[in-house]
């Protein structure tokens, strides 16, 4: 399949834009005239100079984010020593995330096809435990951020706070350097819930570019509601997405459990399975006879709606590409309808015959569907992942851990064989446990070594 960029050719300037923002994301635009924007303090902030970053207000500007900005460009002093050797493509880090990140980043620089994170949601009934380490001098922060000593003292306090610019300060620099991490085709899952969706937005729309937006998934993941005083019970969260370069990120079909009400509308034949498609009579303004001349030709039928491109005493019914009486085209060529006649299903509606493509799973042996922006399966409750860690450990030790089912079907849609998964914020280690998962129920990822994951 062809890359989407392929199709149409980029002029040298959009190129070099392009590349510019791959490495300097949302710092230069090109506006409708055609004339180039660039954010000078974006820039600088992503060259280590922050002067010029605004804390003032609420929203993209909040309080914190110059030294948000310094902590993820601040030098790592810290290494990683492994507790055994092991050639392992699987690993666990224990340890600050933010640490792990830069680490991570001296080897895995745009090697990780696929993120998934389930942070902090910064809700009343919590502090987030991450104390970000603020190991440099005073002077130091104060000199290359242009601080008071009043800001500082005030803005250190923010941070692992529950006001919104303290978990954004605690979010911004995670996500810039996850950002670096993931392939040109990589993508990012983040869970979330009502407290800072809207937040995680803006904050994502700017670290990695407002056209790589892919799309909020509502995940249903406890169907009886929650148990709180509002009068509207609340069933779901959020999973926000984003590609590194949506142009090159394609995402594959789900695979149909057995079980699922969608595995009625398909039928099998000895190719496997299918379902109607669309009818292969041309439509739209490329349908005319005229447009496409070779297109134009007869289909014969049997009595019993076997097909043939060669007329005979069997095959007796001619069939044209007609609409309204007026000449149009087929949209297969002889050639390929010959080769795939057992791919057609022949419908007789009145005087009419219809020639409807059969079609056919993308992925693995069952039926496939698009994921929807709303998902609902039983199994993606927390009930479901409380049951499962129980059933491993002998009491369910975390809470509110997601449910490996959905982390599964995300691993489904968006990776291949070979490609490596991160989770920053590992927790009960349920992405590692989708990913083992995963390799064991795909026959081809699994002889070819499966995917591997990163815990930290």
């Amino acid at each position: 399949m062809q890359n989407k960029e392929i199709n149409q050719e980029k002029s040298v300037n959009e190129k070099n834009v392009e590349v510019f923002n791959r490495y300097f994301p949302g710092c230069l635009s090109i506006e409708n005239d055609n004339k180039l924007t660039l954010n000078v303090g974006r820039l600088k902030a992503l060259l280590g100079d922050f002067s010029e970053i605004k804390e003032e207000g609420y929203g993209l500007d909040f309080v914190g984010k110059k030294i948000a900005l310094n902590q993820a460009f601040k030098k790592n002093n810290k290494i990683l020593k492994p507790l055994n050797e092991s050639t392992s493509k699987h690993i666990l880090i224990k340890g600050d995330n933010l640490d792990a990140l830069k680490i991570l980043k001296q080897s895995y620089s745009e090697k990780i096809k696929m993120i998934y994170i389930d942070p902090p949601y910064n809700t009343k009934n919590e502090n987030f435990i991450y104390d970000d380490d603020f190991s440099q001098s005073n002077e130091e922060v104060l000199k290359q951020l242009d601080y008071s000593k009043e800001k500082l003292d005030y803005i250190k306090n923010l941070f692992g706070s529950k006001c919104h610019s303290g978990w954004l300060s605690f979010m911004y620099p995670r996500l810039l350097l996850a950002k670096d991490l993931l392939k040109q085709d990589g993508v990012i899952f983040i869970s979330i819930d009502d407290n800072e969706c809207a937040n995680l937005k803006i904050l994502c729309d700017e670290i990695f570019g407002e056209r790589n937006f892919c799309s909020l998934l509502s995940v249903v993941d406890n169907l009886k509601g929650n148990n709180n005083t509002d009068n509207i019970v609340n069933t779901h969260e959020y999973c926000l997405i984003y590609a590194k370069n949506k142009d090159l990120h394609i995402f594959k079909d789900m695979l149909v459990d057995e079980n699922e009400d969608e595995l009625m509308k398909w039928n099998i034949d000895e190719y496997g399975y299918w379902k109607e498609g669309r009818n292969i009579k041309g439509t739209g303004e490329n349908a005319p006879r005229e447009k496409r001349p070779s297109m134009f030709y007869p289909i014969y039928l049997s009595d019993d709606l076997e097909i043939s491109l060669e007329k005979s005493n069997k095959y007796h019914i001619e069939v044209l590409p007609l609409t309204n009486g007026k000449e149009v085209c087929w949209n297969w060529g002889k050639d390929f309808l010959q080769a795939n006649k057992h791919e057609l299903i022949v419908k007789k509606v009145g005087d009419n015959y219809n020639f409807i493509k059969k079609q056919r799973p993308l992925l693995g042996d069952l039926p496939s569907k698009k994921m929807k922006t709303t998902c609902y399966k039983p199994k993606y409750s927390t009930s479901v992942s409380s049951a499962t860690l129980k059933q491993l450990f002998g009491e369910p030790i975390f809470n509110y851990s997601k449910s490996i089912y959905f982390i599964y079907d995300l691993i489904q849609i968006a990776t291949n064989e070979g490609d490596t998964i991160l989770d920053f914020f590992a927790g009960s280690g349920t992405t590692a446990h989708a990913v083992l998962e995963s390799n064991k129920s795909d026959y081809q990822k699994l002889s070819e070594g499966g995917g591997g994951y990163l815990m930290a």
